[in-house]
């Protein structure tokens, strides 16, 4: 899997340096994203796997499929992508991009996995706490896990704060062994 984000790492580059050129990162963003739900797609997944389709054909496919979602710039881009056998690094080149759009605009996406639903009020206090300790705008998904007996297991970007009893219970059993 780290071969394909290292695959992906120059175009989803270039494509926010584009971003930033012309029509803005937001609408790249809708762009890659949609892009990356065809491929994601079964069947078009099969289709853009077989070696017996023409590019040519599936090239029109995919630029017809996405008429009014995408622009001249990511249908070269599409294109480029095609030409190239990459399509199915969309994926990661959207999350790559995304990472790179975060950055930019100083904010960061935090998974939050708790044990037990927040209230308002706790999700609020937490979401600062977490501002404060990252030293970004953070953008929060919170997700109920019950196998975590209690306490959060917090993933923003590369970095994994785990304040679980199920991880005390790990590192305890690894410090015992």
């Amino acid at each position: 899997m780290s071969e394909l984000a290292t695959l992906a790492r120059p175009y989803a580059t270039a494509v926010f340096k584009r971003a930033k050129e012309t029509i803005g990162a937001a609408k790249w963003s809708e762009q890659l994203a949609f892009m990356s739900a065809i491929i994601a797609n079964k069947e078009m997944s099969v289709l853009v796997n077989n070696p017996k389709v023409k590019k040519e054909k599936l090239t029109g496919l995919l630029l017809d499929i996405g008429q009014g979602h995408i622009d001249s710039e990511g249908s070269n881009f599409l294109k480029a992508l095609l030409q190239n056998n990459r399509l199915a690094l969309l994926p990661d080149i959207a999350k790559q991009f995304e990472e790179l759009k975060a950055e930019d605009e100083g904010y960061v996406d935090v998974d939050v996995l708790t044990a037990f639903a927040f209230t308002k009020e706790a999700e609020k206090k937490f979401a600062a706490t977490l501002e404060k300790t990252l030293s970004k705008k953070i953008h929060m998904n919170v997700a109920v896990d019950n196998s975590l007996i209690g306490g959060v297991l917090v993933r923003a970007g590369d970095r994994v704060i785990d304040g679980s009893i199920r991880g005390q219970l790990q590192n305890l059993r690894k410090a015992l062994q």
